[in-house]
């Protein structure tokens, strides 16, 4: 059993929550995640089985979200999660003044992320320092938002917005919220996040814990195969006696000088998926060195 499953994560479940009962339902021990969501989200979560979970690190690193934001409220942790720092009503809030300063979320931009959040300082999580009562400097990190879309507005003494993101890896939706809330001078907070896209998974495909255990039990479930899931990869086929002798860890010379020196899917003539291999410039020449072999 090896390939990747496209989990839709109910609310109050840890993404090792998921894990673990992924690992009951499907009856096997090697499954991990890509990309953790917090118990508070929901949406996708990339699910790896098998062989499959030495290739979480090559798919796509794009995500997309569905956010709402409450104004007017700080919290501890930045979402409904948390303590309420301060509460004050913002009723004259609009959504004019929102627009002409969201742009500002938008290209690369430097982030902190959340005190209460999984990034590691000094060996120990951050939200394990927050919770001893521990103040640190929490890093600055660079991310990047391709978009933000505004998808409803919903005015009152504490006004919400709901947009749509999308993303690159390491961004913290909920640092936007904090982060518009402060450059409004009203204050915000995460009030839901959906997971809409992760590693080229779409919420629209996905299923939920319930679905994939009736699924099992009516045999009915089908793991996605990797090479499929690894479809932005480019791909290299090996005639039989290459196939083998990479499969074995040698290192196979290529005939032309034109490749990217990227990873690559290596399969055999029988489109058998062998594994990953990373093409390297050696005096002069072009090698397709194995770097994951599955077989």
């Amino acid at each position: 059993m090896n390939g990747f499953l496209n989990l839709n994560k109910d609310f109050g479940w840890t993404s090792h929550d998921c894990v673990a009962k992924v690992r009951r339902i499907l009856q096997t021990k090697k499954v991990g995640h890509g990309g953790t969501l917090d118990p508070a989200a929901t949406g996708v979560l990339p699910i790896a089985v098998g062989k499959a979970t030495r290739l979480l690190q090559f798919l796509p690193e794009n995500k997309a979200y569905r956010a709402r934001i409450r104004f007017g409220v700080k919290t501890t942790t930045d979402d409904l999660e948390g303590d309420i720092i301060t509460a004050q009503e913002c009723p004259d809030l609009t959504l004019q003044v929102i627009n002409e300063v969201l742009g500002q979320f938008e290209g690369k931009i430097a982030q902190i992320p959340p005190a209460f959040s999984a990034i590691s300082v000094g060996g120990k999580r951050l939200y394990e320092l927050a919770r001893a009562g521990k103040t640190v400097d929490v890093p600055i990190r660079q991310v990047e938002i391709s978009k933000i879309e505004v998808l409803g507005w919903y005015p009152g003494a504490y006004p919400e917005l709901e947009v749509a993101i999308a993303c690159g890896p390491g961004t913290y939706i909920r640092a936007i919220a904090r982060d518009l809330g402060d450059l409004l001078k009203v204050g915000g907070t995460l009030v839901s996040l959906i997971r809409t896209l992760s590693c080229g998974l779409e919420l629209s495909e996905s299923v939920d814990l319930i679905e994939l255990e009736n699924c099992v039990k009516e045999g009915k479930f089908n793991l996605i195969p990797a090479e499929k899931a690894l479809e932005n990869l480019p791909k290299i086929t090996l005639e039989e006696s290459e196939a083998l002798r990479w499969c074995q860890g040698q290192k196979i010379a290529l005939p032309h000088n034109d490749l990217e020196q990227n990873n690559w899917l290596v399969f055999n003539e029988k489109e058998e998926f062998l594994g990953i291999a990373v093409i390297i410039n050696s005096e002069s020449q072009l090698i397709l060195k194995p770097k994951i072999v599955l077989t």
